[in-house]
């Protein structure tokens, strides 16, 4: 029996060392400028939308199309290959729910296709440190029943803190009010938000950026559990002083050692800017 090849799409905003070292296939999401259609991480990098968004140029994203899903899927039935698909959070695209509808197509001509799709309740790197979790075990032989099951307790265990420097971004990206934006742009207001079951949910507002990193922290030391054995997580929009100084103040509260950090993806970044922070941990301890 061969290994179980993991497949995800560019939400995970995993870094490309890791994707290659553990074989992962990462589906690219759409970004448009205009007209022009770009694949995330492939013919558009985050580095360009951040820039492109201080310049006040807007973004759109779209899911994967049906026809990618079709063309990949066909391959993996072809080849006889035990797939597991971790997808973006159903909450925040509609990705899932087409690869599930295109799934149930390819298993007409192909019924014996071993594809397995989870709703990671996800996004960004935390959603890429599930990934990463499934493609560490893939990688070591581990049977598909072990690997689903460390995919659904890191996916319902893992929390997401993030905080955006500014407003606008969330706001046309349709994710808050433009009375919000607006009154948080005079009185440079910086959120601190959370993923809930898949959806983004404010937790706090707070007067200045380091007031939200402080409160970052604070909520980790509520939330997180056996944090010094953990490996934190922590995605950016260009913002490598942010990552810095939030970095430290984990380090000095909790001990802990282990990182992993990443600018975060083109398909994400389009709706929260530049200025993002998110940091990701595990609030129950992982089993052996």
């Amino acid at each position: 029996m061969g290994e179980i090849k993991i497949i995800t799409d560019s939400g995970a905003d995993l870094p490309k060392n890791l994707v290659e070292q553990y074989n992962i296939d990462v589906i690219p999401l759409l970004v448009y400028l205009g007209e022009q259609e770009y694949l995330d991480g492939e013919t558009i990098q985050p580095v360009e939308i951040f820039n492109g968004m201080r310049e006040g140029k807007v973004y759109k994203t779209a899911q994967v199309p049906a026809s990618v899903f079709r063309e990949k899927f066909t391959e993996y039935a072809e080849r006889k290959e035990n797939c597991i698909y971790i997808a973006f959070s159903s909450e925040l695209s509609g990705t899932c729910r087409t690869a599930q509808m295109v799934k149930s197509e390819i298993l007409n001509d192909y019924p014996d296709f071993e594809l397995e799709i989870i709703d990671s309740k996800c996004a960004s790197l935390g959603f890429g440190m599930v990934v990463l979790k499934a493609a560490k075990m893939a990688k070591e032989g581990a049977s598909k029943s072990d690997i689903l099951h460390a995919v659904q307790f890191y996916s319902q265990h893992m929390e997401h803190i993030f905080t955006v420097d500014n407003l606008e971004y969330l706001y046309r990206g349709g994710r808050v009010s433009r009375a919000s934006a607006f009154i948080g742009s005079l009185l440079n207001i910086k959120p601190v938000l959370n993923v809930e079951d898949g959806k983004l949910i404010p937790i706090d507002k707070v007067r200045s950026r380091k007031k939200a990193i402080s409160r970052m922290v604070e909520i980790m030391k509520e939330r997180g559990a056996d944090l010094p054995n953990q490996i934190i997580g922590i995605s950016h929009g260009d913002d490598p002083e942010g990552v810095h100084a939030l970095r430290q103040m984990i380090e000095e509260s909790f001990g802990c050692r282990e990182f992993l950090i990443n600018t975060i993806g083109s398909a994400i970044g389009a709706h929260s800017g530049p200025g993002t922070l998110a940091l990701f941990f595990l609030n129950e301890k992982a089993p052996l």
